[in-house]
């Protein structure tokens, strides 16, 4: 089996497009065309359902593009167990990441990171929506909530302390909260599906279902909501940490802290071999971050 007509086949799985698909890669769209055809022929199967206006994939093709991607996972672990591991890896690498946490760190990162792979090119996409990243064609993921997919593994690279804020503003005019229950007698700002705040107290967990003033789907978006005064919310550090040291946030219920398991996680499909372009990346995401991230606050 042609290892160029699979990586043909993975790129038109992501892009919905043979011409498209065969100019990252250098082909013509006759040539690219051809190639799929032939992918076709040597299966005996019909892989895409061509139109007028895109490909997508038939039965079968969803069915084989799990295991052609892990085909050329298996190619790239076999040429570095003879040396082209110690090489700069090349070609392109498709990341997804939560919108806030890409532009805010992620996109920082890449500087160092890019500097030292200079040949390895990256498609990033960012979103707060779980995207699927075998049907978009995703090497890995970057993820702040919970792995409900059997099928993906996920690699802790940083912390994720989450925190109950509000302006100096707010809390001069609507006073602080000093324990949890009070949170119903004040302005909350709700990060989308994030209702139900629970708290480590002496008594033990206590969750508080809180009554929105204002609700959300981003998380930069809600902190600069609560730092113009209109709420409580509940913040992740790494959005957070420069308002508060700027005095713009103030930490509250400090005595009583959130219970979060939350981290940020790098998530690849499930699979034996690791690309080392992906290996490469998360491990430079880890010792960037660190034990302790610059986020953390002390």
């Amino acid at each position: 089996m042609n290892i160029e007509h699979l990586k043909l086949f993975i790129r038109i799985a992501a892009c919905h497009n043979i011409s498209l698909a065969g100019k990252e890669l250098g082909l013509s769209p006759a040539v690219a065309s051809s190639h799929i055809n032939k992918l076709e022929e040597n299966l005996g199967v019909r892989l895409i359902h061509r139109t007028t206006r895109k490909v997508s994939l038939t039965e079968d093709g969803v069915a084989f593009l799990p295991h052609a991607q892990e085909v050329l996972s298996s190619v790239d672990v076999a040429f570095a167990s003879v040396g082209f591991g110690n090489m700069t890896p090349s070609s392109r690498m498709r990341i997804t990441a939560p919108a806030s946490f890409g532009r805010m760190h992620l996109i920082p990162a890449l500087n160092g990171f890019m500097a030292q792979y200079p040949d390895l090119n990256l498609d990033l996409r960012l979103s707060d929506s779980i995207v699927d990243m075998v049907e978009g064609g995703f090497d890995v993921a970057i993820r702040n909530a919970a792995l409900n997919d059997s099928s993906l593994i996920a690699r802790k690279i940083a912390q994720d302390t989450r925190l109950v804020c509000a302006s100096p503003g707010y809390i001069q005019k609507h006073g602080i909260p000093t324990q949890p229950s009070d949170l119903l007698n004040h302005q909350c700002i709700d990060l989308m599906g994030l209702d139900t705040w629970t708290f480590q107290t002496n008594e033990g967990h206590q969750s508080i279902k809180i009554k929105h003033f204002l609700r959300a789907d981003n998380g930069e978006a809600i902190r600069d909501a609560a730092i113009n005064g209109l709420g409580l919310t509940i913040c992740s550090q790494w959005c957070a940490y420069k308002a508060i040291q700027a005095k713009q946030l103030v930490p509250v219920l400090t005595n009583t802290p959130l219970i979060s398991n939350t981290s940020i996680w790098a998530v690849y499909p499930s699979s034996r071999l690791l690309p080392p372009k992906v290996r490469v990346f998360i491990d430079y995401l880890k010792t960037h971050f660190g034990e302790t991230p610059y986020w953390e606050l002390t």
